[in-house]
């Protein structure tokens, strides 16, 4: 017993030790953080996601089809949840991403795209064309790989002002760069319940299952979903030769040195807890001395 409660003590002493040689690193990588916001591109300061939870989209909206026929946004509710994913077909990666890390969560589920829910992807480029949008939809239908998925993903393209239209509606902030021909946006998939009304938000390029099933469920009802906090992965001014985003992977980077500190110091606290139970059962267990008989009077 003793020996265990020595072992906890020492691992408690130790960790402290580590913790506080490390406090430096969490201060530099908070204030490196908080820098990086400030230093943000002006471009990317007006780039992001607002949840507008339990808001309606405008179903009224018209856009075309992978086959340029002229379609009204509304014709895809009505039945059934919808997911929603604002792209441009022409990004050099990370909308990729977002459509990949989509199927990648539907490919577990049971749910079929165009039975249980539906997708429409938009496209936030109005330059794009149908064919574009044509050529899209066909690598996602095959990377899917579910019969009848054709019936129920619409790649749709549009004019300037009904993309911002349904942009501002599901609170998507995004800009276009001229100068590089890139638009900055942020990563994120809505879901959407069948009269169109915003459900759950899901952010980054990875999705779990479970997650998306559920969310789904939900909208089907009716429900809407809490806001949860936003950890924005920025597609902006990507490096082709290099085949990354320096900026998002050092937040990403600062992001996993912050949570690895928490971590450790709430093991820490568990330690510490468990640590001072037990030298209070060591306390309470010990036997209590025997009374001296030297100052016994006799009798």
């Amino acid at each position: 017993m003793k020996k265990s409660t020595s072992a906890s003590g020492s691992l408690a002493h130790w960790l402290t030790g580590a913790l506080l040689c490390l406090l430096p690193t969490a201060y530099c990588l908070l204030s490196e953080s908080a820098e990086a916001e400030d230093a943000r591109p002006p471009i990317l300061r007006e780039v992001g996601i607002d949840q507008h939870l339990d808001q309606p989209v405008p179903l009224d909206l018209q856009f075309r089809d992978e086959a340029g026929e002229t379609v009204r946004l509304g014709q895809y509710f009505g039945k059934r949840p919808v997911i929603l994913t604002l792209v441009y077909y022409q990004c050099p990666m990370l909308c990729g991403l977002v459509l990949n890390g989509l199927v990648s969560a539907l490919k577990p589920l049971s749910f079929d795209v165009g039975t249980q829910f539906d997708i429409v992807t938009v496209s936030i480029d109005p330059t794009e064309t149908p064919a574009l949008a044509s050529a899209k939809k066909l690598t996602y239908l095959e990377t899917y790989g579910r019969a009848g998925a054709e019936q129920g993903w619409h790649f749709l393209t549009g004019d300037a002002r009904a993309i911002e239209a349904l942009a501002a509606a599901v609170g998507f902030r995004y800009q276009y760069d001229a100068e590089r021909k890139q638009y900055a946006h942020a990563a994120a998939i809505m879901v959407l319940t069948p009269a169109g009304r915003l459900a759950r938000y899901f952010f980054g390029v990875e999705y779990a299952p479970r997650d998306l099933r559920l969310g789904l469920i939900e909208a089907a009802d009716g429900r809407i979903g809490t806001p949860i906090d936003q950890v924005l992965l920025f597609c902006y001014q990507y490096d082709a030769a290099m085949g990354r985003y320096s900026a998002a992977v050092l937040n990403l980077v600062r992001l996993g040195g912050v949570l690895t500190l928490l971590a450790l110091g709430t093991f820490m606290t568990v330690m510490w807890r468990r640590d001072a139970r037990a030298r209070g059962r060591l306390s309470s267990e010990s036997p209590t001395p025997a009374p001296s008989k030297r100052g016994a009077t006799r009798g």
